[in-house]
């Protein structure tokens, strides 16, 4: 009988392991997702805390794992960031002022030579934000950020220094949460 279950639970293990998407915080992130013809493959993913508050999961795509954020920052190869919000808490009023709390970080001084990005970044946020609502970033090199909202298109913002700048956010050296930012980098 213990045979039994233990080669159960092996089992169930494998095909756990196995099936690529990453449950976290009640989330499935997917294991793939695609940056125009390119497969990703989700690197890690956290959650996004607030006063013991979930608020949302975030999830990191590349096409080759790495736990370096200064190389994810520094190339210029499709990735993404996904987001996918998970509390009724997060209205489009603190989301644009949590991004730009997160510009700052992220590009200190330089941040108003990016005024114009970040204002096309955040217009997406105009729009009710409710829980369960999936922001997906994809940075596609020599086209920009591409954002969808619930797969819908929102916004396509050029440059590989905006894709810095707005990566920088979670995984930049002042990351909107570190427990965050480890997660996504799968540490």
């Amino acid at each position: 009988m213990i045979k039994k279950i233990s080669l159960f639970a092996i089992a169930f293990m494998l095909i756990s392991f196995t099936s690529g998407d990453l449950e976290i915080g009640g989330i499935t992130m997917p294991d793939i997702m695609k940056a125009g013809s390119t497969d990703l493959t989700l690197n890690g993913a956290g959650i996004r805390t607030k006063f013991f508050i979930k608020l949302y999961v975030g999830g990191l795509y590349l096409q080759n794992k790495t736990t370096d954020a200064s190389k994810v920052l520094s190339e210029d190869k499709p990735m993404a960031i996904r987001l996918h919000i998970i509390s009724s808490m997060i209205t489009s009023e603190k989301m644009e002022d949590a991004t730009r709390e997160g510009f700052k970080n992220s590009l200190g001084s330089k941040m108003s030579s990016m005024t114009s990005e970040i204002e096309a970044f955040i217009s997406i946020f105009k729009v009710e934000i409710k829980d369960g609502d999936v922001f997906n970033m994809f940075y596609i090199p020599g086209i920009g950020v591409e954002i969808y909202k619930n797969n819908k298109h929102s916004e396509t913002i050029k440059g590989l220094a905006f894709k810095n700048a707005l990566f920088g956010i979670w995984i930049g050296k002042k990351p909107a949460q570190d427990s965050l930012k480890e997660g996504m980098l799968g540490k």
